[in-house]
């Protein structure tokens, strides 16, 4: 199992089976889904993918599929998730965001993210992607402030942000 990370208010748990009850609501209604794509997911559906996921890596073993449920320190409530798909012999990882439309806004997303990168680039991930669909001002916004840039590849209608680590330094939040 992978580690637990505190991200100020909030701690970003891994993620099991058991938390496909809390997350079916968390992950309701249609308005979440408009930048995302996909449709709200039923309980069975979301339990199915959660055991698949709790395998924590792909069936050819080539990917490490790494997890989190957001959980809100003041109540320990799941508000969203993080996820990262860790691959080329752990160098590059792939990472999204989702927090829960009644959450948005009050910087889960950020702190989430923030965390998650920066766990990532402590265990020697040399590259960080994210794919974000360009109207999606709120995933813009929070790729910018972890470090990640724009570039100019769209995939199925998303661009392709990243981050490259040039050198040995080390990259900080705020830096």
């Amino acid at each position: 199992m992978h580690d637990t990370i505190a991200a100020g208010p909030v701690t970003l748990r891994p993620l099991t089976a058991g938390d496909a009850d809390e997350m079916t609501e968390v992950l309701a209604g249609e308005e979440l889904y408009s930048f995302i794509g996909g449709t709200a997911p039923t309980l069975a559906e979301l339990r199915a993918r959660y055991e698949a996921l709790e395998a924590r890596r792909s069936p050819d073993g080539r990917q490490e599929w790494l997890n989190w449920i957001i959980r809100r320190d003041v109540d320990g409530r799941a508000v969203g998730y993080v996820q990262a798909t860790v691959m080329d012999e752990g160098r590059r990882a792939e990472i999204a965001w989702v927090v829960g439309t009644a959450w948005q806004g009050r910087g889960y997303a950020t702190q989430a993210a923030t965390a998650l990168a920066g766990w990532l680039r402590g265990r020697g991930v040399t590259r960080i992607e994210a794919h974000i669909h360009p109207d999606h001002q709120a995933s813009m916004k929070v790729a910018g402030r972890i470090g990640l840039l724009p570039t100019d590849r769209i995939e199925d209608g998303e661009r392709l942000w990243t981050w490259e680590r040039q050198d040995d330094t080390q990259w900080e939040a705020g830096a």
